[in-house]
């Protein structure tokens, strides 16, 4: 789909996403979370692969992992790694980057 930018500054952009708040934004035809940690960003689907739990009610542990609100199944958010659970699929997960130009997410 291609590289959206949101914001025009890293400063911007970090005021944008308060660290652990996580965000659903649209991004073209596509809506998707979005949460800071300290400098690394991280975007992935909304919703979970296993029940379609919205993941934007779950939370971020010290393990840049997102856990899900309904079956507190977890994913890496680097990878979309399913990191425990039962069987399910991976999570999608998007480029994320803090660039001097704002934040960039590559679909």
């Amino acid at each position: 789909m291609g590289k959206f930018t949101l914001g025009k500054s890293k400063e911007e952009a970090k005021g944008m996403l308060p660290e652990g708040n996580i965000k659903i934004t649209q991004l073209g035809a596509k809506k998707v979370c979005v949460v800071r940690n300290g400098e690394n960003v991280f975007a992935f689907e909304q919703h979970c692969p296993h029940r379609g739990a919205l993941l934007k009610d779950g939370h971020i542990n010290g393990h840049e992992e997102i856990i899900c609100p309904l079956h507190s199944y977890r994913f890496d958010l680097k990878t979309g790694r399913l990191a425990s659970g039962g069987s399910c699929g991976d999570l999608e997960v998007y480029k994320a980057s803090l660039t001097e130009g704002g934040l960039e997410i590559h679909l």
